[in-house]
Order: C-alpha cells, then sequence, then structure tokens
C-alpha cells in the first residue's frame, strides 16, 4: 500500500511476540466469558473430532442432563436405562418376576405397599428408554436447574405416590365390593409418567401470563392423548388417566404456587 507520503514503503512485518517460558496461555473457548467451548470441555470433548456439520449446537448440548449440572435427572435415567435393559434382554421369566413385584396394583399395595412404591417408578413396561430421556431433559432437567436435586426428586416422588394412592384406592373397594373381579387387584402398574407429569405441572405453574396459559393446554393435550391412544374403552386405561390428570393438576396447582413463592425469596 502506498504511505502518505506518496512513496512505498517495503519495511517487513513485525514478527509474531514469543510468550514467555512462564507465561500462561489461556484455554480455548470463549475469551468473553472465560469458559472452555462446550465441545472441548469434558465429557464432551470426543465430539470435536467430528466433522463440524454433525456436531450438535450449544444451545441443546446446554440442555442435556449432566452429571454435574443435574445429578437428579442424570443418574434416574441411568438407572431407568439399566431397568430398560433387563427388560428388552432378560428372560421373559425374571423380567415378569421383577415386575410384579414392582407394581403398584392393588395386590402388592396391601401387602407391601413402601416395596411397590419405591420400585414402580424405576420401570418401563416396553423398554422404550429413549423416549423417556427426551421427556426427562424437557420436563424434569429445567426443574433441577432451578431448585437443585433435593427439591426435583420431592416433587417427583411425591406426585407418584400420591397418583399412585388415587388411582389404587379405588380400585381396591370396588374389589372388596365385589364390582371388579380379583384379578383387577394385578394389573400391571409400574412407570414414571406420574413423577414426570407433576414435575411439568409444577414448572407450568412457575409460568405467568400467556405462556402459562400455553403451558396447561399443552399439559392437557399430552394427558388426553395418551388416554385416546391406549385403548380407551378399558377400564386400565381409565385409571392411568386418572393418575396422570391427579400428577399433573398437583405439581401445577400445589407445587407451582409454593415453588413460586420460593423463587421470590430467592431473588
Amino acid at each position: 500500500m502506498p504511505s502518505h507520503s506518496g512513496r512505498m514503503v517495503t519495511s517487513a512485518p513485525d514478527p509474531a511476540p514469543t510468550p514467555a517460558r512462564d507465561a500462561v496461555v489461556p484455554p480455548a473457548g470463549n475469551s468473553a466469558t472465560g469458559l472452555l467451548d462446550p465441545i472441548e470441555a469434558p465429557p464432551l470433548r470426543f465430539l470435536a473430532a467430528l466433522p463440524a456439520a454433525w456436531r450438535p449446537k450449544r444451545a441443546w448440548l446446554a440442555l442435556l442432563p449432566s452429571p454435574r449440572t443435574t445429578p437428579f435427572t442424570f443418574g434416574y435415567l441411568v438407572f431407568l436405562l439399566g431397568t430398560s435393559l433387563i427388560v428388552r434382554f432378560a428372560s421373559p421369566a425374571i423380567t415378569d418376576r421383577l415386575l410384579a413385584i414392582s407394581s403398584t396394583d392393588a395386590h402388592n399395595m396391601l401387602r407391601h405397599p413402601l416395596t411397590a412404591l419405591l420400585t414402580s417408578a424405576f420401570w418401563i413396561a416396553d423398554g422404550g428408554w429413549l423416549p423417556y430421556a427426551v421427556i426427562f431433559a424437557i420436563a424434569v432437567a429445567p426443574f433441577e436447574r432451578r431448585f437443585g436435586g433435593f427439591r426435583t426428586a420431592l416433587v417427583f416422588f411425591s406426585g407418584h405416590v400420591l397418583a399412585t394412592i388415587v388411582t389404587e384406592l379405588p380400585v381396591m373397594a370396588l374389589i372388596n365390593s365385589g364390582v371388579l373381579p380379583n384379578s383387577a387387584g394385578r394389573w400391571l402398574d409400574i412407570g414414571v409418567s406420574y413423577g414426570f407429569l407433576t414435575t411439568a405441572g409444577a414448572l407450568v405453574g412457575l409460568l405467568s401470563g400467556r405462556a402459562r396459559a400455553l403451558g396447561i393446554v399443552a399439559l392437557e393435550l399430552f394427558i388426553v392423548g395418551v388416554y385416546v391412544t391406549d385403548d380407551p374403552a378399558t377400564l386400565a386405561s381409565v385409571v392411568t388417566v386418572l393418575g396422570h390428570a391427579t400428577a399433573a393438576h398437583f405439581g401445577l396447582l400445589l407445587w407451582g404456587p409454593q415453588l413460586r413463592s420460593v423463587a421470590r425469596l430467592a431473588r
């Protein structure tokens, strides 16, 4: 480039400075925040070897459950993965026995209620783990990031226990009165839906204005959608939708207002 005097300047460019031996070289990442790029941070460093087009976006990486940010959600999903593998690959005799012991049906609730309540929430009947991993990432992990693992476990399991009792007590009464046959006391009743619906209801209860209205509509449509796609003419489906509605509205109407006051105090 010509200089301001009109003559060509041919001076050589300055050499790059050499850092001193004791100089600290900052790690690669976001220079504005000082944080490592999620791709470079363990345990996701292996993603750096993938082509750039194949790597997940940073925003999505932040939403994934992890043992550091969401230990309850992450640990629960790991446990569910283990039980799902048992359902998928163990012999039917072993699987049927384990599920029968863990079921919160009327028979088990009368004989060993605590065991049934504690173990029934750690099984998925069809072994389909991946959809539940997505649901937990949407409904449980955000709650845990806001309120911590202990309160998340409290909300989750309180909804599981309450919805189970609300649905099974009428079944017991109908069996004792002879309206339902004794075989109805051994319906397989396992799963995590009561817990995560309670957590989802509590999350919706934290919203305000139009977002809260949309969240309530989405929650109700989810409950109705599960019911109509699950053989709605059967009594078992009626019992299940009653449990889903109880869990979701327990989170929405009881836990939601309580947690809103907690959030205000934390400001």
